[in-house]
């Protein structure tokens, strides 16, 4: 199956610039990304995909067993980088894109320069020295819920993900997206999400990495993002002031700005 359209590739900016690629987290698909794309596309080329399940991907492509891992998620990532050619790569994940991201770069070290990880979690479970946001009954009661009527979970739960209670319509557009998801792909995506444990694997991230957290996330605390800088080797921290997990929709133009300053400058 081509790349293109199993992961519905649009490809737009500066034909010459620096290759920005673009990964949605659960729920999503790549129209979350369309506030930062203008100002990001007037200094590099940057490539957007649909997670298979999600958005106009393929559903033709969809494996359940497959993509009940990251590691799915992230040979997609590897492959649509080698069919189409995609070389020194600033990685931009979204949510848990992040550790698909991390994942990524891990197995396909010579296709990226720069790692970006947007509201990371490597882990949303509570440990031992380790504060992930959920206890484990939080994050089953979470998933019965889901698994149980997914429409209603929606409603409910993306106005909590997206924060921001002045702004109803960011969270009408979030719950909108999780609604146009098909309800059996997404309980899958939703498991691989929430039970993932990646921590261990950010130690061997082997590219310069920026994490991009909001003062106010209720899915990903300040500690998380502290704690992914301390265990990237090469790892900076940018602290937006805004509320909720998703600033590309609730702060744009910072989001942009500090995803354009890294990919372009930072190291």
């Amino acid at each position: 199956m081509d790349v293109r359209s199993r992961n519905n590739v649009v490809v737009t900016g500066e034909s010459g610039g620096p290759v920005l690629l673009l990964a949605h987290g659960f729920g999503c698909d790549q129209n979350l990304w369309r506030l930062v794309v203008p100002a990001l596309a007037r200094r590099f080329r940057v490539v957007l995909f649909d997670h298979v399940g999600s958005g106009r991907a393929d559903p033709a492509a969809w494996d359940a067993r497959r993509y009940s891992s990251l590691d799915g998620y992230a040979e997609d990532v590897v492959t649509l980088c080698r069919e189409l050619d995609l070389r020194d790569v600033v990685f931009v994940g979204h949510s848990v894109s992040a550790m698909i991201g991390v994942l990524a770069t891990i197995a396909a070290p010579e296709r990226f320069a720069k790692l970006v990880l947007l509201t990371p979690s490597p882990s949303y479970l509570d440990d031992e020295g380790y504060r992930g946001g959920f206890s484990r009954a939080d994050i089953e009661e979470l998933l019965d819920s889901l698994d149980s009527n997914y429409l209603g979970w929606s409603a409910t739960m993306a106005p909590v993900i997206m924060g921001n209670p002045d702004r109803p319509e960011l969270a009408e557009e979030l719950t909108n997206s999780f609604c146009r998801t098909d309800p059996a792909m997404a309980k899958v995506f939703a498991r691989t999400t929430f039970l993932s444990d990646n921590r261990d694997d950010l130690p061997k991230v082997p590219v310069p990495s920026l994490v991009i957290e909001c003062a106010h996330d209720t899915l990903a605390p300040r500690e998380v993002g502290a704690y992914v800088r301390d265990r990237i080797p090469d790892c900076r921290l940018v602290t937006l002031d805004a509320i909720g997990h998703c600033p590309q929709l609730s702060a744009p133009g910072p989001t942009a700005e500090a995803i354009a300053e890294f990919a372009a400058n930072g190291s």
